[in-house]
């Protein structure tokens, strides 16, 4: 597989203390891959959230989420043009304590 067709993979970690807060975060993420559009279709691959586990290692981030793209312009899309992820954005603003985002294409894959 060529770089150029291995997907985008995004990883964003929030400090949102609340288990409440976390679980209407969730219920963002839940439905994206399937709602959120881009020339009125689906274009986020897969999108994946949920807690944390209590370790130390953490550094104080208590939620995960992860979502692939078939390139980083859907990804520019998806941070810049995308409604429903301005939706999710402007929650969570609201409810973290700190949040780090990176992303990158998997050199592993075959």
């Amino acid at each position: 597989m060529s770089s150029a067709s291995t997907p985008i993979t995004r990883v964003v970690l929030f400090k949102i203390p609340s288990s409440t807060d976390q679980e209407k975060l969730f219920s963002y993420y839940r439905p994206l891959a399937a709602t959120a559009t881009k020339d009125g279709k689906p274009y986020i691959l897969s999108a994946r959230a949920g807690p944390t586990y209590d370790d130390q290692r953490r550094q104080g981030y208590t939620v995960a989420a992860v979502t692939e793209f078939k390139d980083e312009a859907d990804m520019k899309y998806y941070d810049d043009g995308c409604e429903t992820h301005a939706e999710l954005k402007k929650f969570v603003k609201s409810v973290h304590e700190g949040a780090m985002m990176v992303y990158f294409r998997d050199v592993l894959a075959a």
